[in-house]
């Protein structure tokens, strides 16, 4: 998975926000549906769809949902 078809699949576990609102520098926090069943959804896509783990801690650390994609490719 590249970066676009990893935001691609970052924008589909929002149900209002429209998918053209997320590219890689989308500062996913700043999202009025960013919630705690959120960033599980998104702990569990990048468990499933690149086998690693990642946390809470991680999701805070992090500012753009590139920053995940390089923290993801990282580990």
């Amino acid at each position: 998975m590249d970066l676009n078809e990893f935001v691609k699949a970052f924008a589909a576990e929002f149900e209002i926000t429209p998918a053209e609102s997320f590219t890689p520098e989308t500062v996913y926090k700043e999202l009025d549906e960013w919630d705690s069943l959120i960033v599980l959804s998104i702990i569990a896509l990048v468990d499933d769809e690149f086998n690693v783990k990642i946390s809470g801690q991680d999701l805070r650390d992090c500012r753009t949902i590139e920053d995940i994609f390089n923290l993801i490719s990282k580990k």
